[in-house]
């Protein structure tokens, strides 16, 4: 096993939404480094059977919708690590919404992985990295929060809060010595995404996306994004004065609509 002094910036590193999709490779990859990882997610026959596998994973089973398991979920990895170097907080939930099913009881579901997952992790996270003046956080997000998107009510709004929670965490955790990255992928080949019966363009392996997120943090990227044309797209898509953007999503990107799916969670 590779020595992750010498390899990566890392010794230890906490991932949710370990169990499947990019937190799975992300969590195989960095333990395959020589990294100890502590793995999170709800399903532990899953996180069981994947630190069975894999020297070096140790599951940490929790819900990240619910503080008090997030917080002793992480105090648990501080005594058995010492400490956090990295924490890639990938936990997500994709369900598909529009105006003619919009539901607000799903959309508060949505709100309570994507975003307040992320705060639940973030509030034990920092006082222990400012204390020591290190650390590294990221903020697992996606191409779809830079603009609303055919089927995204429910989806881009928890994803641009994701956005400007990092940025808004990088002004005042860069001062002490904590990094903050984003990272915003586009559509990758997992249980989220598999349900879907729209083309997904662009569409990529997670193994593939692990790689690029482990070397976007490894460079200390603030924005970890990919592929590069969708992200050239979609940024482009934000600038556009709202009767432009709105032309092109009733004309190119969802002439017909899209259809409903089933929602899915890693």
């Amino acid at each position: 096993m590779a020595n992750a002094a010498a390899d990566l910036p890392w010794k230890t590193v906490w991932i949710t939404g370990a169990s499947t999709g990019i937190g799975r490779e992300l969590a195989v990859m960095l333990a395959a480094r020589g990294v100890r990882v502590a793995a999170t997610a709800r399903n532990v026959a899953k996180l069981v059977d994947l630190a069975g596998q894999v020297p070096g994973i140790m599951p940490v089973p929790a819900d990240v919708t619910n503080a008090d398991e997030v917080a002793a979920a992480h105090a648990r990895i501080m005594t058995a690590f010492g400490g956090i170097d990295l924490a890639i907080l990938n936990a997500g939930v994709w369900d598909p919404m529009g105006a003619s099913d919009f539901n607000a009881a799903r959309v508060a579901a949505t709100m309570a992985v994507n975003y307040a997952g992320l705060a639940n992790a973030i509030e034990p996270l920092i006082p222990p990295m400012i204390a020591a003046r290190r650390g590294h956080i990221a903020l697992v997000a996606s191409v779809a929060g830079y603009r609303g998107l055919p089927k995204g009510a429910a989806y881009a709004p928890s994803k641009a809060a994701a956005i400007s929670l990092a940025e808004v965490l990088h002004g005042d955790l860069e001062r002490h010595g904590v990094k903050v990255s984003v990272v915003n992928p586009g559509f990758v080949e997992t249980p989220m995404t598999v349900v879907n019966e729209f083309p997904m363009p662009y569409l990529m392996k997670p193994d593939d996306a692990a790689r690029r997120i482990i070397r976007g943090l490894q460079k200390g990227k603030f924005e970890i994004a990919f592929p590069w044309q969708m992200v050239a797209m979609l940024k482009l898509a934000r600038v556009l004065p709202y009767p432009a953007y709105f032309w092109l999503v009733r004309n190119i990107i969802a002439p017909g609509g899209e259809p409903a799916a089933e929602k899915t969670r890693e």
